[in-house]
């Protein structure tokens, strides 16, 4: 039978969560009580702290009776996600928390596939919680006032909470048209070509566009990892510039390691690789002030990559290639990489768009399965996403 899972630490917050869980079960739902604390629980629950702990690779010493907090609420979040990911009687997940309940559910909640309901209820929900939510899908509602027992105004926040999660969990979200699923990256200076390339796979596939804005790449990959996508048609690698050189829409070290493991057709290109990415134009480092800089709009400034960094980014991405066993196709447009970098574009730099081509046809080795194509078009040429569509199709066992 499946259970909507309320988390949190019942050693402080015993209250409170006992009173969600009675508003969840007044929906008619099966609901499993699960403690997070790491002393005695202020409250009856389902699921002890040390049951949950034992998931902890080292055990339960590595979680309970610790004396350091912090140390504690790592271990515990822990040993929550691979609590929770084991489970399969999971229709939903509700926690509330403060600063340390919340690292700990959440832990549990990005563990989670998408699409199965997570709700934290918070009391940092209004400030800033990429770090809590990553690329996972957890919904956020703030507590408004601090879990401190029960008050006329938690009542209602906690009410509206359980409904919510209780609409979410007795009404599955239906499935989709059942086409395979494709992962590309865009951004808005790749748009046109990207939209194309969705033009002409559209009626046989369900396209999943990714803004690659750092987080986008990364989500992009987990789901190829969860085995939900059949393809990836991976344009826009700009990420990997505010990687390399300090941007603020960052990839991680690992990116393309999803492609490596899970050998999934992969399309790729040059994608806006002319641009590092910062805030408004006050917040650019003073190392590049005197660099080529474009103001996107009032709160995102571009910099213009040299041929310098463009040789090291061809280099750093045609090693990831490398690692790539899969089926590979990397399209170089040699006419220009973004809408900036054109003739008469404010990022127009032949010399730096051949230094990166040259790095990566010099790095990457090429086999009969990963191969790199030069295409004598601007990445937005109607011709280029035709060769972009062309080379998956090529690849592709569908």
């Amino acid at each position: 039978m499946k259970r909507v899972y309320v988390v949190g630490t019942y050693d402080t917050k015993g209250e409170e969560l006992a009173y969600l869980a009675g508003l969840v079960r007044a929906q008619g739902l099966a609901v499993a009580e699960v403690d997070v604390g790491t002393k005695a629980p202020a409250a009856d629950v389902d699921v002890i702290a040390a049951e949950v702990a034992a998931s902890h690779p080292k055990g339960v010493s590595a979680v309970l009776g610790l004396t350091d907090r912090g140390t504690a609420v790592a271990a515990m979040g822990e040993a929550f996600a691979r609590y929770l990911s084991a489970r399969m009687d999971v229709a939903a997940v509700i926690g509330l928390g403060g600063g340390g309940g919340t690292s700990i559910v959440t832990a549990g909640m990005r563990a989670l596939p998408y699409g199965v309901p997570k709700l934290m209820v918070s009391t940092l929900a209004s400030g800033d919680v990429s770090p809590y939510v990553d690329v996972s899908d957890i919904a956020f509602m703030p507590s408004v006032t601090d879990m401190a027992g029960l008050n006329g105004l938690s009542r209602v926040i906690l009410h509206n909470a359980a409904q919510a999660i209780a609409g979410m969990a007795r009404t599955p979200a239906v499935a989709g048209e059942g086409k395979p699923s494709l992962g590309l990256t865009m951004f808005g200076v790749t748009t046109t070509c990207v939209m194309a390339i969705v033009d002409r796979l559209k009626a046989d596939y369900d396209c999943m566009v990714f803004h690659a804005t750092g987080t986008g790449g990364r989500t992009m990959e987990k789901l190829a990892d969860s085995g939900l996508l059949v393809g990836v048609l991976d344009i826009t690698t700009t990420e990997v510039c505010d990687l390399l050189f300090g941007g603020v829409l960052p990839a991680t070290e690992v990116r393309f390691g999803a492609v490596a493991r899970t050998h999934l057709p992969y399309v790729g290109s040059v994608g806006a690789l002319d641009m590092v990415n910062f805030w408004a134009i006050d917040t650019v480092p003073g190392a590049f002030k005197g660099r080529n800089l474009y103001k996107h709009n009032p709160n995102v400034t571009l910099m213009r990559t040299n041929a310098e960094e463009c040789r090291q980014i061809g280099a750093w991405i045609g090693r990831k290639l490398n690692a790539c066993e899969g089926e590979v196709r990397f399209l170089i447009p040699e006419k220009g990489v973004s809408a900036l970098d054109i003739e008469g574009g404010a990022f127009f730099d032949p010399e730096a768009d051949t230094a990166l081509f040259e790095a990566i046809e010099q790095t990457v080795q090429q086999t009969d399965r990963r191969r790199i194509l030069r295409l004598p078009l601007h990445i937005n040429d109607p011709e280029f996403a035709k060769a972009a569509v062309a080379a998956f199709v090529s690849i592709s066992n569908l």
